[in-house]
């Protein structure tokens, strides 16, 4: 395919007209709000828009990006963060562990490259991005968000660490500032405080939508005593009882017991036609040995799960063959992760995303709605936004709501049975 030398176009509500842009030689992933990227061949540069409020209930519209080419603004060229801001611009602080160890060091850079590329992919942007180190720890997320709030931030991106959005969260709340910080743990999340993570309740809500408008109506659950298995199992009974699902059976296990609860389960095997298994990885693998060890058949039963069943170890269980599971559409992100190759010479964390949709939507709320860009009625508008990872938006107790696709297990991999949604109901 010929390298298109211009790229334009982006952002709208779902449900809206798509706009067109440019990306290098393919479809591009970015997608907030409804406009979808796609090639073209050559696009005449437009000037910046200017900023100015519009009511909340007026849709995102197109906005110029940059050539995908053009180098990402780095903090450290930024303006001084004390500075007096240009007229039209606000200033927005990303607060990461940038000198934290391993892991979560690694993932704080792959995450602040990812801003730097939205803000470099966001022509015209409209929002002075200074990066804070939170070191990892509550009291570094405190300074940090203190010292963020004394430079005249109208909002924060970020924290990582729960325990950092929640000082950081404190802070911001008690300056009027909101947060959008990227902790998976559904309880630092609150007024002010919105989780822009991938939540396994958006997992658990699409793959029962799916097991109902097969038919299923029987279920039982085999869920790991662990945080993440709290998370699914605080939505699992609730969620399967607004589908006419009845549960008949719920079983929490440590690693020593699966093969008891397993058992436990196979007692009721010939009432229920669907299993919910909360496990991936090597837990898959035991998990398939303990039904196979309590003689249940997964050709009789239906297994399903979520996006933690996105693991070659799952494909390789036979037990999971044919099962279903919900997860974020990987499209977007693998299109994304080529770009951030071509900048960076290495791979993004899975979670870089996050920062980018963060950034870019910051960008263009600011574009939108000028000094009302980060009020409640803006950030939870309940369209809901198009991003890498597809459909998102915020709920009112500040987690995130995502779409996701339907995946069946094969033996090399997964399939998709059906796409994500456009728009939420």
């Amino acid at each position: 395919m010929k390298r298109p030398n211009r790229q334009t176009r982006w952002v709208k509500l779902a449900g809206l007209a798509l706009l067109s842009a440019l990306l290098v030689g393919c479809v591009a992933s970015s997608r907030i709000g409804g406009g979808i990227i796609t090639p073209q061949t050559s696009v005449p540069e437009e000037p910046a828009d200017t900023v100015e409020p519009v009511p909340a209930s007026q849709p995102i519209t197109g906005t110029e990006l940059a050539a995908p080419g053009a180098a990402p603004v780095e903090a450290a060229a930024q303006p001084a963060a004390a500075s007096p801001l240009p007229a039209g611009t606000i200033r927005v602080a990303l607060l990461l562990p940038l000198s934290a160890s391993g892991a979560t060091g690694n993932a704080a850079q792959s995450l602040k490259n990812a801003a730097d590329m939205a803000m470099a992919e966001f022509s015209g942007a409209t929002i002075d991005l200074v990066v804070k180190d939170d070191r990892g720890t509550p009291d570094g997320a405190r300074e940090a968000a203190k010292q963020a709030v004394a430079e005249g931030a109208s909002a924060f991106i970020g924290p990582l660490l729960a325990s950092s959005v929640q000082t950081a969260g404190g802070v911001a709340r008690a300056a009027g500032k909101p947060v959008i910080a990227f902790s998976t743990d559904s309880g630092v999340a609150g007024r002010g405080v919105y989780l822009l993570s991938f939540m396994p309740q958006s997992d658990v809500e699409r793959i029962l939508d799916y097991a109902a408008s097969k038919g299923k109506k029987t279920l039982a659950a085999l869920i790991p005593d662990t945080a993440y298995g709290s998370a699914v199992n605080a939505v699992l009974q609730d969620g399967a009882a607004r589908r006419n699902i009845r549960v008949l059976a719920i079983e929490r296990y440590a690693d020593s017991s699966i093969n008891a609860a397993a058992g436990r389960i196979a007692s009721v095997k010939d009432q229920i036609d669907t299993l919910f298994i909360a496990e991936g990885g090597d837990g898959a693998a035991a998990a398939g040995k303990a039904l196979a060890s309590a003689g249940i058949d997964p050709k009789k039963i239906q297994l399903i799960g979520t996006s933690v069943w996105d693991d070659p170890r799952v494909y390789a269980t036979p037990q999971f063959q044919n099962g279903w599971f919900a997860m974020p559409d990987k499209t977007g992100f693998d299109a994304f992760a080529s770009r951030y190759r071509t900048k960076f010479g290495s791979d993004p964390a899975r979670i870089a995303t996050l920062a980018y949709d963060a950034v870019f939507l910051a960008n263009a709320l600011h574009k939108k709605a000028g000094v009302h860009a980060f009020e409640d009625a803006q950030l939870g508008a309940q369209d809901g936004v198009i991003g890498i990872d597809g459909l998102f938006r915020f709920r009112p107790d500040g987690t995130t709501q995502r779409g996701a696709v339907v995946m069946q297990v094969g033996k090399n991999g997964a399939t998709k049975l059906e796409d994500a949604p456009t728009a939420f109901h």
